[in-house]
């Protein structure tokens, strides 16, 4: 018999639970009579918002109790920001589906200033995402940089409290939440390189779930997939985490895919995007990497 009703795991957060609807609504489009409840839970990344990201253990502080839901059974798939997920995945689960990438840069939002370039010397800047501030303070080392927490209304309202001059958010989030029209500038890949898998969202599902897995597969977008596998193999052999400043981001024109870390990168057949990731790793680990991020590691 026919799956007719499945259960999603997702974090209460709204971007969360918009995902989640979106998902739902596009498994409802494809299977006719199909009944799709949403699971909103709280996970350590929501309720630990005083630390930095960085320090209070990582990006799977945002998926734990999604993934222990589907190792219970309790739920039949989880859905994610790609930029979220840990390059590593618990033994029994996988990564089954990546839907079409939204944009993945990140914007410029103030109530002061229209564009990034036209902050003040030491105006202050607002962003969780240690990637965001190795960045900002590369490019403007003047910058008093924010550590700033919450999901997307909590950043605004901050920003709108006066905490800070202005806030860099990603601009998927920002659309989905049909708040676009507070951004001020675009900020193009040159400047700030997105985080591993921004803009994409990822259904995370049992790996021996057979029908789960052929009732999800319509939802996949080959080109996403392969441009978030090939960022995620860059991660991965840099041992990349949020505890590390990793950023990569991988396009593709015609048969072949580009993929870019701060200073270099790779080109080559797009079928082959996560050993065109590898090979990029290596190359920055050849020219003195290794050293530089066990540093930070340990540090």
């Amino acid at each position: 018999m026919p799956i007719k009703r499945i259960r999603i795991a997702t974090r209460k957060s709204p971007l969360a639970m918009w995902q989640a609807g979106h998902v739902r609504d596009q498994l409802c489009r494809v299977h006719q009579g199909l009944v799709v409840d949403i699971i909103g839970m709280e996970t350590q990344g929501d309720r630990f918002l005083d630390a930095p990201l960085s320090t209070a253990g990582g990006k799977g502080l945002f998926i734990k109790e999604l993934e222990q839901s589907l190792l219970d059974g309790n739920a039949d798939i989880a859905v994610h920001s790609m930029k979220d997920v840990t390059v590593n995945l618990p033994d029994g689960l996988t990564l089954s589906i990546i839907l079409k990438r939204d944009d993945p840069r990140d914007v410029f939002i103030s109530n002061r200033y229209d564009r990034f370039d036209d902050l003040p010397q030491k105006a202050s800047i607002g962003t969780s995402s240690l990637r965001r501030q190795c960045q900002l303070r590369a490019y403007r080392p003047d910058l008093s940089i924010q550590n700033l927490r919450g999901n997307v209304g909590t950043r605004l309202r901050k920003l709108d409290e006066g905490v800070c001059d202005a806030v860099i958010l990603a601009a998927a989030g920002m659309t989905r939440l049909g708040v676009h029209d507070r951004i001020k500038e675009y900020i193009e890949t040159d400047r700030i390189l997105p985080a591993i898998g921004q803009g994409a969202m990822g259904i995370e599902t049992r790996a021996d779930d057979r029908e789960i897995l052929e009732l999800t597969a319509p939802l996949n977008d080959e080109q996403t997939r392969l441009q978030v596998e090939a960022e995620r193999a860059v991660s991965r052999r840099l041992y990349g985490g949020c505890q590390l400043p990793i950023a990569a981001h991988a396009d593709i024109a015609g048969k072949n895919m580009t993929i870019r870390i701060i200073s270099d990168t790779v080109t080559g057949d797009a079928r082959k995007g996560e050993a065109l990731g590898l090979q990029l790793a290596e190359q920055l680990l050849a020219r003195g990497a290794d050293a530089i991020l066990r540093e930070l590691i340990n540090a």
